[in-house]
């Protein structure tokens, strides 16, 4: 075995966390359709995001997952997603939702952990729906609205 150093290791624990979020990134392409580039482009904000704990990076990452199956009316996509969050009781009720709307009303409560956790994050746009009267978190300016789904998909703003 070699020896290392500080750096070498933390460029290893770097490696290591990339790692880590490759299957969030698959998952998300496989249940959700996302496209490569928008996953890629989530896992770099991650990686800037030097501030959040490793917890708090992968709750965000489930989110992502769970607000773009929303996104696009997938509710056992959601559901799927979120049975990675069980330690947000939110994520307890979207798992045992039996519609997109009771999914987006435990959704609407795990956004209200989420957001200030995001808020201020390179890398993480909190946006808000009018029409839903909620906020979420994204990792992308393209607005992409978990609450309205296929019907409305483009409403809503990006505030933070």
């Amino acid at each position: 075995m070699g020896t290392y150093n500080s750096t070498s290791f933390t460029t290893n624990m770097k490696s290591i966390r990339s790692l880590l979020l490759i299957p969030s990134c698959l998952l998300a392409l496989t249940t959700v359709g996302l496209y490569a580039a928008d996953c890629m482009t989530g896992h770099e904000h991650h990686a800037q995001a030097s501030e959040l704990t490793d917890a708090q990076m992968q709750l965000l990452s489930g989110y992502e997952i769970v607000r773009a199956a929303l996104a696009v009316d997938n509710l056992g996509a959601a559901k799927t997603a979120a049975e990675r969050l069980l330690d947000a009781p939110a994520a307890v009720l979207l798992v045992k939702a039996d519609s997109l709307d009771s999914a987006r009303a435990a959704f609407k409560k795990l956004s209200d952990q989420v957001v200030p956790l995001a808020r201020g994050h390179a890398g993480y746009y909190v946006a808000h729906c009018s029409m839903a009267n909620s906020d979420w978190v994204q990792t992308s300016t393209e607005i992409n609205n978990p609450y309205l789904g296929v019907k409305m998909p483009t409403c809503g703003t990006i505030v933070n």
